[in-house]
């Protein structure tokens, strides 16, 4: 009848050991996988509440960043001046610039280069 007992404490101590053996094995030195695109705040659509639920967006950055909006690209928070850089780089695994319907794909310009001819 003492057997019993014993093995249910061996099972919640080898389960125990498992988990925390798996989670230690699958994180051990990496970062963090970046979010799935449904869990990403998009810049261009986000209300005032989701911007302010990421680390270091207050209501006077959110309402900045809605303000500047469309966004083409993450990057323009920092190139717009609206964030600093060490903050963008915190937060940039969250947040994504969806394109806004009806606007035309354009990729954003890299800096150093002049911006295409426009025709008229």
């Amino acid at each position: 009848m003492r057997f019993k007992p014993f093995l249910a404490a061996a099972a919640l101590v080898f389960g125990a050991v498992g988990a925390v053996g798996g989670a230690v094995a699958q994180g051990a030195g990496r970062p963090a996988p970046a979010a799935p695109a449904s869990s990403l705040i998009d810049l261009n659509s986000a209300s005032r509440d989701d911007l302010m639920s990421l680390d270091g967006i207050g209501e006077v950055r959110a309402n900045a960043i809605i303000r500047a909006r469309p966004f083409r690209a993450k990057t323009e928070l920092v190139e717009r001046r609206l964030i600093p850089e060490s903050l963008y780089e915190k937060i940039s695994d969250k947040v994504m610039a969806r394109p806004v319907p009806g606007q035309p794909a354009q990729p954003p310009a890299r800096p150093g280069q002049p911006a295409p001819p426009k025709r008229s």
